[in-house]
Parts: C-alpha cells; structure tokens; sequence
C-alpha cells in the first residue's frame, strides 16, 4: 500500500532531485497513504536531511520547504500503517543512531521483534514503533564491526525475514541508492545521467520510459550511470529485461477532469477499444484457453473488483463454455491449499499484478502442481511473471483508487478468454466464436451508450440518493456480479453503505430492512425472456414494502411496472450488456462522492494496491 520513490544523479545533468522526488511521490498517491516523508543527501555537504510528517503530501513540502534544499540524491516514502500509529515519529524515512543511513521500506519485517531487542542490548536508541527502523540500526552495527555498505547491505537481505521493499541511502555514499525487493515490488527507472527507483511506473514517467521490473529476491543498487543486481549472492543479467512503455505522462494526468475517477469512467470508450486491440493482435487468449481446455478443474481468484469480475467470468465460462468454475477470494485460499492441483488450472485477476493475497494463493497453487493463468494490467509485475501465462487488459494506469476502467477491462479480457476456451473445445464453432469475437468489438460503443444516455439522469438520481443511510443493489444472472460492483463503487466513494444481493435472494433475509423510501437498484440485463417476470416479482414484492425503486437496465425492463426511476442504457446482448450497464452505476457512485463532498480519489481507508495480507 505505501509507495517508494528514489532518484541519483549527475549533479550536471541534475542540479537538484528534490522537486522530482516530490512529483514522483505525488504520483504514488493512489495507492493510499497517512504520511509522508523525504530524505535527501545535500549537493554541498553532503549531509542528509529528513522530512516527515503525518498527513498529505503536499503538507510536508510546505511545512519543511522541500523544494529549497538541494540533493544530489534522495528517497521519499508514503506509508500506510502496519506497526505503530499514523504519526510523525513512525512515519517514514527512518534512521540509525547517527544520523547517516535512511530506509524507506513497504512490507513487513516479520523478525524484527527479535532484531530490534538485540541491537537495543548492544546501544542502539530506538525512536519508532515501526519494524522498518531495525534496517537502519542493523545496517549501522554492520558498518561499526568494519563492513562496507554493500557488504552490510548484502548481510542485511540475509537476516531479514518477510515481505519488503527497501531503499537506503548513506550520507557517505552521495552518488548511490541501495535496494532489495522480496515479494513487495520495486521498479527501476533507467534515465540519461540519472536513475531512479519506485513502487509503480507512474512515478517515473514524467523523466523516463525505459524500466526493470525487479524480480523477487533481487538486491542491488542504482548510481547516476549504473545498475546493478545480484539475487543470493550472485550477479544478475538485466539488460535483455529492460522494457519501454509507451504511456505518455498525460495519461497519468487527469486530462482535463476534476477527478481522476470521473477521467477514468469517461475514457472506457476509448480503453476497451484498446484492451480489444490489444487481445486481437496476441496469442495471449490461445495460449490462456490451451491451459485451461487441460486442466480437469478451473479455480478463479482475485480480490475486491477482481473478484467480482472473476464472478462475470464463472457465469459466462458456464454459459459459453460449458466449464463450471470455483470462485473464491483470494484471502479465503486456506480451503483449497490442501488439494492436489496438478491437473487444475488457476485465473488469478490482480488490476495491479501485486495484490498480496492473490500473489500468496498463486503461489500456493503452482506449489502443489497447478498452473496459472494471471489476467492484469501492469506488465512485469510480480503475479505475470510468476504465472505460466498472462492476458494483458491493456487499460493504462488508473490512479483512482476506486477500479474503473480496469473492471470493464478485465470483463472483456475475461469474457474473451472463455469465448476462446469454448472454440477451443467445441462449444463453440469457428464462425460463432469469428462472430462472437466481433461483437465484442462493440464493447466500447455500449459503454460510450451507457454513459451517454445515463450521464444527466444520474445527477438526478444522485440528488435523490445523497441523504440515503442505506442503499439495496439487486440482480439476477449476469446482474448479481454486476450489482456486487455497484455496491462496492458506491460505498467506497460515497461512503454511503450499499449491499448487493441476488434479487431471490432478498426474501430470504434482506426484505426484513425495507421500510418507507428505501431505495432499492435493480440491475436489469439480458437474457430479459428468462429474468424479466422474475424481476418484476422482486420490484413489486419491494414497493409494497414502502421502497424506493430504481432499474438501471437494458430498454426491455422499461416494461417493469412500479418502478419510480429508470435509467435506459439501450439493447444490448447479454455479452454486451456490462458495458453499457456498470458506467452508470460508476458515475452513480462518482456524483453521491462529489455531492457529499467525499475525495472520490483518495477514499478513507482504502488502497489502491494492498501489498501487506
């Protein structure tokens, strides 16, 4: 969850890291943080100076005037709380006795109970709660019993134990930052007279496009012309590993919006018209479908909007494929982990390829002799690389931490790969899957639909909702999944609590809340023959309870009787129908966030990659 961002440079072709270190930072700022801080080692004396303070970002620029000192070299960290309270003194960079070694670190140090009562028995002054503080005592005990920094550094890798990203610097060594990476992710931006190191790309894209995704259990370090790596003690091969990405710095930007969430809704068009593209031009859906067609049993896994996504996957792998599938979260791997996988096959969907609960579960299952096929966004990271194969979404960097675009995405990449599964196997023939393929196509025009015939009459259902305590999402079929996103956009921006269940299912406990304007959505979508009478049952049941009724659907539900408002998003086939139906409810949740004031960005609580279980 927290975000790491470091830079050396060529003092000639760099005078001063500082504002770039704090760019840099700003723009790891979805992945959600309560603190923020910066070290950096002075251009004329090479002193090191730390900054850091509870609260944003910009908070601590201001109040120690970053911006003003010069550095040849620095690291900057926004930390999410995991030892010790929210508060200036655990905030991080941290440093030894002397004030001469800094670490930014994100993960866990699981033995540093141990190691910090050792280095307190040999003199150590311990200022933090935090297990990070123990790398800065250790590296320094090292260096007094006569060590050099990279061979302290190299000491260090062997005695720590958990999941960790590191970067340090060393006051005496201006021109160099040490790292190492084990199960958090690091990424080393490679630049002209200087090189950086971060969590995410985004924060490196504004100076360069060329990057190495670390693998785990790499360690190294990065000087103003020079990379290295070593992983157990031997030296590692990185130049055929360099990638070049082709984002452009503005579509890290809000382009105009005043939200990133509200740019990130409105470009889906745009973005699924690439994701299908993208798919189209690869073998990624045939080498995904021979995995799958192989194995016996097809687990599916991800977390939070991956998972519901997953859920859309399950309903069209059965309908279209003809596969049953086991869903789970990721968290809830525990029930599987004791079954020989040797003949199933894993769909592990992380927006981010790090999500520490999905990464544990995939490793879990190649362990007991599964394979795995990884749906993401980010290529190279973690949960791709250690995957048999991966199906890119191609939908960019979001930086809301409310998934948007990156839901639709993984629907269509999702939708595509058990379309290829069933050609694969026989459920489909070539010409229907040739014809289901271009459907699909359609995609980014039915999301275009749903957010153009939507967009004015969400502002009204808004201003209706905002004073809502409680709001009921309902579905049936493909609308179950669907409505358990809706759900999870609007309480998540909004702050409004918001549950989603499947529309039978709400006589079977649900109804016993409903009492006079409750609102209550239904999501209406194909196969309208079989779910259309169905629904109506479930409409009517809620009005004679008092409830507020709201469908947001494909135009058949407009002939649903007591509804009180209704959002049409056109005719659409039950492969088409996500697309035009979710960015309604997006913008839904978008506008309450707005309406009462919330951050839709930046939701309390929450974020945007959890990297810590």
């Amino acid at each position: 969850m927290c975000g790491i961002v470091g830079i050396v440079a060529d003092p000639d072709i760099i005078g001063n890291v500082a504002p770039i270190l704090v760019q840099g930072l700003k723009r790891l700022e979805y992945r959600g943080y309560d603190s923020a801080g910066f070290a950096l080692i002075e251009c004329s004396s090479n002193k090191l100076l730390i900054f850091k303070d509870k609260g944003r970002i910009d908070k601590v620029v201001e109040e120690y005037s970053v911006h003003k000192y010069c550095a040849v070299c620095g690291i900057a960290h926004t930390r999410w709380a995991t030892h010790g309270e929210p508060n200036t003194v655990n905030a991080h960079p941290h440093v030894d006795c002397r004030n001469e070694i800094a670490v930014v670190h994100n993960g866990i140090i699981k033995n540093f109970a141990e190691l910090r009562q050792l280095l307190e028995e040999r003199g150590h002054k311990f200022k933090s709660e935090t297990d990070t503080e123990v790398i800065a005592h250790l590296l320094e005990e090292y260096l007094e019993n006569g060590d050099s920094m990279w061979e302290a550094f190299k000491k260090l890798v062997k005695v720590i134990e958990g999941a960790y990203a590191i970067a340090v610097v060393y006051a005496y060594e201006p021109n160099r930052i040490y790292f190492a990476r084990k199960v958090s992710p690091l990424v080393i931006g490679l630049g002209e007279g200087f090189n950086m190191i971060a969590s995410d790309i985004p924060s490196m894209l504004q100076y360069t496009k060329r990057f190495v995704a670390l693998n785990d259990g790499e360690y190294g370090y990065i000087e103003p012309y020079r990379l290295y790596l070593e992983k157990s003690g031997t030296p590692v091969e990185w130049h055929h590993r360099v990638m070049t990405v082709t984002w452009s710095i503005e579509d890290a930007e809000k382009g105009g919006y005043p939200h990133y969430m509200l740019k990130e809704i409105m470009e889906q068009p745009r973005v699924l018209y690439e994701t299908y593209t993208g798919l189209m031009s690869s073998r990624e859906l045939e080498k995904a479908a021979e995995i799958l067609a192989s194995a016996d049993h097809i687990f599916v896994t991800g977390a939070g909007t991956s998972y519901h996504a997953g859920l859309v996957f399950a309903y069209f792998m059965a309908r279209i494929a003809r596969r049953p599938v086991i869903t789970f979260i990721s968290s809830e791997y525990l029930a599987y982990r004791s079954l020989d996988h040797s003949n199933s096959a894993l769909v592990a969907i992380s927006q981010s390829g790090e999500t520490i609960d999905t990464l544990q579960a995939v490793r879990s299952f190649k362990s007991s002799g599964g394979r795995v096929v990884a749906v993401s966004n980010v290529v190279g990271s973690t949960i791709p690389r250690e995957s048999d194969t991966t199906v890119y979404t191609r939908a960019g960097p979001e930086i809301g931490v409310a998934a948007t675009k990156t839901f639709l995405t993984q629907v269509l990449a999702l939708t595509s790969i058990a379309l290829a599964l069933a050609v694969h196997t026989g459920s489909l023939t070539k010409a229907e899957y040739t014809e289901a393929m271009r459907e699909l196509r359609n995609a980014s025009h039915a999301a275009s639909s749903g957010i153009d015939r939507s967009i004015r009459l969400v502002e009204l259902l808004a201003s209706s909702l905002r004073s809502k305590n409680n709001i009921y999402v309902l579905g049936r079929g493909l609308g179950v999944p669907l409505a358990y996103e809706a759900a999870l956009k609007i309480k998540e921006v909004s702050y409004i609590h918001a549950e989603a269940y499947p529309a039978g299912e709400s006589k079977h406990g649900p109804i016993a809340l409903v009492e006079e304007e409750f609102p209550v959505i239904f999501v209406g979508v194909p196969p309208e023959d079989e779910l259309l009478e169905k629904l109506q049952s479930n409409v009517m049941e809620m009005k004679a309870r008092g409830a507020s009724t709201i469908v947001i659907g494909t135009s058949s539900y407009r002939e649903l009787e007591g509804v009180d408002f209704y959002i049409d998003v056109g005719n659409y086939s039950e492969i088409l129908a996500p697309y035009a139906v979710v960015p309604p409810f997006q913008l839904l949740a978008y506008k309450l966030a707005v309406m009462l004031n919330r951050d839709p960005d930046k939701p309390r609580n929450l974020a945007k990659t959890v990297t810590v279980e």
